[in-house]
């Protein structure tokens, strides 16, 4: 039946939350671990679970993930599968673009019609989780449910940056607030786990009967899913929740995306790189291992074609193609590498970065200092942005040698 699943990946808006992330490249397309992207995560959660039909679609500063879908995902021509790109284009119907996740599906559901297709699965392109899409689907066969949603566990101080979903005796869906401002709110939805008052919060993950999708659509202008089209289709709609229970998290911020990335360098990470049984594709560049002379690596990942000259590195990140010269010193840091080798990118001698991203192509010149030594919160500057305290220097910038931050 897997056959029967059209999967569905939102590839973003403009994605202001991860700015200066997105300022060159949609949301999905933005680099993670070192060697892959976020859109790799939904991806690959997708194939792992035996779903081979995937559309993506996209509509902002799109060229660098188009570019990367092409470039790693390639089907067998006798295969049934495919992922394919549905960029937001004007028609004779519409002649806006996408206003929303819920829009960009309406405007893209003539792609989907097709008789071996009976259910569509909508992923979020901008979450980092591992989830069997298959149990999802299974569980909503089971329940004979026109849409499932699916829900995680949150504590009750989280409601307010979460769609808070309450829930029957059968796991069907009773009430739906979108960031309600305090857990009264919704006090009547909280659920008992562990002894404890919890709530169970959308994770942006739907499964829909395809005949419902397109009726539920129809019937309504509204834009999104979560703030709009399901808490007004479970009054007349077979709607459940589906409880999953592993790791997941919204990474749409500078501040969730920094912290989720180095969270991989302890020594008990939350998501298991590692995990034969269910691995994360990205594109294979063939490049050579990373070269290390005399140097102090402490808890980080080195990716690959990178080069590592008499410096320290500790609880950090460093990307494809890095360079980093002696005497640098790297504190938890993500290092984004570079697109292409270039004697000029990377990270000087004498240099110290500490709680910093580096976007790809970063000109580090000898002597710099990125340590945000005076604390600031929020600055914008020429060639590099501090949000929430987390210097963030811009894709093909250079930082002047001698330069403090």
């Amino acid at each position: 039946m897997v056959n029967d699943v059209l999967c569905v990946i939102l590839g973003g808006g403009r994605g202001t939350r991860l700015y200066p992330l997105t300022r060159d490249r949609a949301k999905p397309a933005v680099p993670l671990f070192g060697k892959y992207r976020l859109i790799d995560i939904p991806i690959s959660n997708c194939l792992n679970s035996g779903f081979r039909k995937i559309n993506i679609l996209t509509q902002f500063n799109s060229e660098s993930l188009n570019k990367h879908i092409t470039r790693t995902y390639k089907f067998d021509q006798f295969s049934q599968g495919f992922i394919e790109i549905i960029a937001a284009d004007q028609t004779m119907e519409h002649a806006d673009w996408f206003q929303g996740p819920a829009d960009a599906v309406r405007k893209s559901l003539k792609h989907f019609y097709n008789p071996s297709i009976k259910y569509v699965c909508i992923l979020s392109g901008d979450q980092l989780y591992k989830m069997d899409l298959n149990k999802f689907f299974e569980y909503h066969v089971s329940k004979k449910a026109q849409v499932t949603v699916a829900c995680n566990v949150i504590e009750a101080d989280e409601v307010s940056h979460f769609g808070i979903v309450g829930v029957d005796r059968e796991s069907r869906i009773t009430s739906f607030v979108e960031k309600p401002a305090n857990k009264e709110l919704v006090k009547a939805a909280s659920v008992k786990r562990d002894g404890k008052d919890k709530f169970l919060c959308s994770m942006g993950i739907y499964l829909f009967n395809i005949d419902a999708l397109s009726e539920i659509l129809s019937k309504s202008k509204k834009a999104d899913f979560g703030k709009e089209i399901i808490p007004e289709a479970i009054h007349d709609r077979s709607i459940y929740a589906y409880e999953f229970s592993g790791y997941w998290r919204d990474i749409g911020t500078i501040n969730s995306f920094y912290a989720e990335n180095l969270a991989l360098t302890r020594e008990c990470p939350p998501l298991d790189l590692f995990d034969e049984a269910w691995p994360i594709y990205t594109r294979s560049r063939s490049l050579p291992p990373a070269k290390y002379n005399n140097s102090t690596i402490e808890h980080s990942m080195v990716s690959d074609g990178s080069v590592i000259d008499s410096a320290v590195i500790r609880g950090s990140i460093i990307g494809l193609r890095s360079r980093i010269a002696k005497n640098a010193l790297i504190e938890d840091s993500i290092i984004m590498g570079a697109d292409y080798y270039d004697a000029n990118i990377g990270i000087g001698e004498d240099c110290h970065i500490k709680n910093a991203i580096l976007d790809k192509n970063a000109r580090i010149e000898r002597g710099v200092k990125i340590i945000n030594q005076k604390g600031v919160k929020d600055f914008q500057g020429p060639d590099y942005m501090i949000r929430d305290g987390i210097v963030v220097v811009y894709k093909n910038a250079t930082i002047k040698a001698g330069t403090v931050i």
